[in-house]
């Protein structure tokens, strides 16, 4: 018996209650027998439709944690986590549930309308988009994306970040009004703060900020190696960008727009804990950055 069924036999019912006549006339307009009528009353739910059941009520739960922002993948990674459910789900069944249930992840576009700065000290492309590594801090990429806030979104701020290769774990953040060497600075020394006497590789893009002679100054005495994208290929540093890109797309914009600084600062460091302490992913065998992370150590 379908669900349209099911919901027409309750409806039935409640509405025939006390109205003599009324069963009849209903279950001509459905098409359906008496016998047939009370036969689905009584009938209970099967295994497989309890099952099927749940499995909808907690891919909504999760979905609407995460902010409607993951896909089949990464729910069936939650699910396998959930301790609700008891029984295997494939990746097949998950698809079919978001179907069934009119949810979908979305993807923002990406923009390229970058304007090429000023370049003093360029170093070549290292990485090569070579982004397999086997531990934390062998590879740390770096870079800013534009953020707004106030009434009408009238301002905008500059946050950049340093992302750890290795489990996609942002080490540290800065919020400025301009993307500055000096920003970026800061942005590093928070990193190395956190991260101790280490010397990964660093790549960034060709902006002003990390070709400028402060920064490069500043980076050298830490004996690391500088890697720097190719011009007008943001696939060099796409695991940046794709950071930048959840983060404003399953964030940002899943929650109000901040009036403040103080809450965008705020909104910011809520969603940097989360992308680091509670999202999971299949690429991480189903483990936060910070689990992934910690698993390495």
């Amino acid at each position: 018996m379908n669900k349209q069924h099911q919901l027409a036999y309750r409806a039935i019912r409640e509405v025939s209650d006390g109205n003599h006549g009324t069963i009849t006339k209903l279950l001509e307009i459905i098409g359906v027998t008496r016998q047939a009528y009370y036969k689905g009353l009584k009938r209970q739910e099967t295994a497989w439709e309890c099952r099927d059941r749940l499995l909808k009520e907690r891919v909504q739960y999760w979905f609407d944690f995460h902010h409607q922002g993951i896909g089949a993948g990464n729910l069936l990674v939650n699910l396998q986590q959930d301790e609700l459910i008891d029984f295997p789900v494939t990746l097949k069944q998950v698809r079919r549930v978001m179907r069934e249930l009119n949810i979908r992840c979305q993807v923002r576009p990406k923009r390229h309308n970058r304007i090429k700065q000023n370049e003093q000290y360029l170093q070549d492309n290292l990485l090569n988009q070579n982004f397999d590594v086997t531990g934390p801090n062998q590879v740390w990429l770096s870079d800013s994306t534009e953020l707004t806030y106030g009434v009408n979104g009238e301002y905008k701020m500059r946050l950049s970040g340093v992302l750890d290769l290795y489990g996609r774990r942002l080490i540290s953040f800065n919020l400025s009004e301009t993307e500055t060497s000096a920003a970026e600075i800061q942005t590093f020394q928070r990193a190395f703060a956190v991260a101790g006497d280490v010397h990964p590789l660093i790549h960034t893009d060709r902006g002003s900020a990390y070709t400028s002679y402060s920064f490069n100054h500043y980076i050298g005495q830490f004996n690391v190696k500088r890697s720097m994208s190719q011009p007008g290929t943001p696939y060099d540093n796409a695991p940046m960008e794709r950071w930048w890109n959840e983060f404003k797309l399953r964030w940002m914009d899943r929650h109000p727009l901040a009036k403040t600084l103080a809450e965008l600062t705020r909104l910011v460091e809520e969603g940097i804990i989360y992308f680091n302490h509670l999202n999971r992913s299949a690429q991480r065998n189903g483990l936060t950055p910070d689990e992934y992370w910690n698993e390495a150590i």
